[in-house]
């Protein structure tokens, strides 16, 4: 009897393991849940909101539309304060009590760092994350879906404008001190190591600070042609105009796209001469473009009293990407078909761009846009496949 009933035993603890890996995998109900532990405060607090009203707005419109086989997609959006221990812990809540099918648009690359890893240890897709972090780039990265260029595609992209369009050859770097700030300033050694050019100076700054004080000492000392800056808007508006006023007129400040183009063109009240931006997504005032056309449409519809933005552009295509993937993935959603289903996205998926992803490039787009600003419109410079 004693056999029998631990037979019985062991038999439901096997159906209740395999359910629960079962139901780990599939949806549950009607509404796909995604987690985003993103910035909504502080001096990044506008450009996490950006990118969180762009995915909400293509959201909207989808589930407005009868969502993805009658299903309503729901974007539940944490503050993580810019912040990596934020991050963990709002993963973790995500996870485990509003489980998500996947995490989406997380914010910044220290961020991301922390996130990542509790997504691994619960195998959730990681979506689209607002970085250009190269760890996230690698082909054994398989939980994670990329949309936009990395940081060394960005920098690469400036030095080589800059060395052929203005001779440039005194490269310094201003950059924020943390895993986003480093991976940028790696970008910008590799990209000069190709011309046998070196960095003649760097100073950085403490994130959701605005210390750029001692940077700025050390770097006006060797009177750079150019100043590539990896930080944010209100660090990057706070030290071009000291660096003006003491002396670097000719000096251009190059900023990629992580620093929020537009925040920064108003941080500098559209004093824009010798500012140069590195854009991972196209200008989204171009309406030739079937998919910037939709994005001001829709992204009009819902959030009717807020400008149209760089950030909230990637915002709206990411939301749009990962709409993609489940129409792709098809009924049966799981996590395993659905991350699978990037591989099989036709090249023409997005209207409007090529998609080239695969299981070992998982990265959808490779344009790097340079641009300007310049009676009072953006302007493009030079646009590059770079991956």
């Amino acid at each position: 009897m004693k056999k029998v009933l631990l037979l019985l035993l062991l038999c439901l603890i096997t159906i209740l393991i395999a359910y629960f890996f079962l139901t780990k995998e599939k949806v549950v109900g009607n509404t796909i849940i995604l987690g985003q532990s993103s910035v909504q405060s502080g001096t990044t607090g506008k450009i996490g909101r950006e990118l969180t009203s762009g995915a909400n707005a293509y959201f909207s419109y989808i589930n407005e539309n009868g969502g993805v086989f009658n299903r309503k997609i729901q974007l539940e959006t944490m503050d993580n304060f810019y912040e990596p221990e934020y991050s963990r812990t709002n993963t973790q809540y995500l996870i485990k009590e509003k489980n998500v099918f996947a995490m989406f648009g997380e914010f910044g690359t220290p961020t991301s760092l922390e996130a990542l890893a509790v997504a691994k240890e619960y195998d959730v897709p990681f979506l689209v994350p607002f970085t250009g972090a190269q760890f996230l780039r690698q082909s054994d990265q398989s939980l994670v879906i990329n949309l936009r260029n990395s940081y060394y595609s960005e920098t690469e992209a400036l030095v080589t404008y800059l060395i052929s369009q203005y001779k440039s050859k005194k490269f310094a770097v201003f950059y924020q001190n943390d895993s986003y700030g480093k991976s940028g300033y790696q970008g910008v050694k590799k990209a000069l190591e190709k011309f046998d050019l070196k960095i003649v100076s760097q100073g950085s700054y403490r994130r959701n600070t605005l210390s750029y004080r001692n940077a700025l000492n050390q770097i006006k000392k060797t009177n750079p042609d150019a100043i590539i800056m990896i930080g944010s808007y209100k660090a990057g508006a706070s030290f071009i105009k000291s660096a003006r006023r003491e002396g670097l007129t000719n000096t251009k400040f190059c900023n990629i796209s992580f620093v929020g183009t537009t925040s920064l063109v108003n941080a500098l009240e559209k004093k824009t001469q010798n500012v140069l931006f590195s854009q991972v997504v196209p200008n989204p005032w171009d309406i030739q473009n079937i998919a910037i056309k939709e994005y001001q449409e829709i992204y009009s519809k819902y959030y009717p009293n807020e400008p149209f933005s760089f950030v909230s552009l990637e915002g709206f295509l990411s939301a749009k990407l990962i709409v993609k993937g489940l129409e792709k993935t098809g009924q049966e959603l799981t996590r395993k078909r659905f991350l699978k289903a990037f591989e099989q996205l036709d090249k023409n998926s997005l209207e409007g761009f090529t998609i080239n992803f695969s299981q070992e490039q998982r990265q959808v787009f490779d344009k790097v846009f340079i641009l300007d600003f310049d009676k009072n419109k953006f302007r493009l410079l030079k646009e590059v496949t770079i991956r």
